[in-house]
């Protein structure tokens, strides 16, 4: 994990438009379970909260800008790891309030694409079998905003996941 200098926390476009969306979960939780925020938690929230996951107080959180979450209170961030590329070019990850984590999307512009397709942060990165659920509101949101083509949500998190192999390893070695 690369630390970043940068502290842009300026909210992106795409990002205020999709805390607007409301996510239904569903009685049987077949929707969607996330909680997208209006601004990126401050860095002070997110070293806290990165110190507090991992155990390891001597931790910086620059390189996570988290922006939603689920019900349990897993996080939906984006990490900057592509040093010297800017925020929208980052992988989205989601990390799970029991431990649970993965890489969702390689970059904001396909996040989108993902969030069409039916996924949240966390059903995209723990559950490699859900099938699609196409929402048409979000797909017009990400025909707005995207930068990447259109294509299907799981060929987008399959293609990040293997991008980005040792995510969790490497958040393992910050554990203590």
């Amino acid at each position: 994990m690369i630390e970043t200098t940068v502290d842009d926390r300026r909210f992106p476009p795409a990002l205020a438009e999709v805390a607007r969306v409301e996510f239904a979960y569903g009685d049987e939780g077949e929707g969607v379970d996330f909680e997208p925020y209006d601004a990126f938690d401050s860095a002070e929230e997110t070293t806290d909260w990165l110190r507090h996951w991992t155990g390891n107080h001597a931790l910086d959180g620059g390189a996570y800008r988290v922006f939603g979450q689920d019900g349990t209170g897993g996080l939906a961030a984006i990490w900057w790891v592509r040093e010297g590329r800017p925020l929208d070019e980052q992988p989205v990850v989601f990390m799970g309030s029991e431990g649970e984590r993965g890489v969702v999307a390689g970059n904001l512009s396909d996040f989108l694409w993902v969030l069409a397709d039916g996924f949240g942060p966390m059903e995209a990165a723990l559950h490699e079998h859900r099938e699609a659920r196409p929402d048409v509101e979000l797909e017009a949101l990400a025909e707005r905003h995207a930068t990447t083509p259109r294509r299907g949500g799981r060929e987008i998190i399959t293609q990040a996941q293997g991008e980005f192999p040792s995510f969790s390893d490497d958040l393992d070695e910050l554990c203590r």
